[in-house]
């Protein structure tokens, strides 16, 4: 007798192995974001790819709010060459972070998902910021 785990059979490891080190390639998650900012030693830029309205009522404390539309050649050239960048957005629900991450690497530039986003954050019990105004 089958259940819905065993129906399809688990890849081989080799094909495992693969597959999770290439998605640590494109991801990361708030625990390991959080720890970043935390040390103090970032060589990543946090974009919060959301509306400035959302931004001003909680973000990440250091991101930047670049809405994804907003992404541009001439608007990404005020960083270092070869800057990382680590783009959030609602949560799981959203996929706004998927189109920054599109329009970074359209850009040629490295880039990671922070999966979960303002909701994962959020469920980590990390803080956010909050614009005065």
């Amino acid at each position: 007798m089958t259940n819905p785990i065993t129906e399809v059979p688990a890849a081989p490891s080799d094909r495992a192995l693969a597959h999770f080190e290439a998605m640590l390639e494109f991801e990361t998650d708030c625990w390991d974001t959080h720890a970043a900012l935390e040390s103090g030693e970032t060589d990543f830029v946090v974009l919060d790819v959301r509306s400035p309205q959302l931004y001003a009522q909680g973000h990440i404390d250091g991101a930047l709010c670049l809405p994804h539309g907003k992404i541009t050649g001439r608007r990404m050239s005020e960083f270092a060459s070869g800057t990382t960048f680590v783009v959030y957005c609602a949560g799981p629900h959203c996929n706004g972070a998927n189109k920054a991450a599109v329009r970074l690497a359209r850009l040629g530039l490295p880039v990671k998902l922070m999966i979960g986003g303002i909701t994962g954050w959020l469920d980590e019990g990390f803080d956010l910021v909050r614009d005065r105004g």
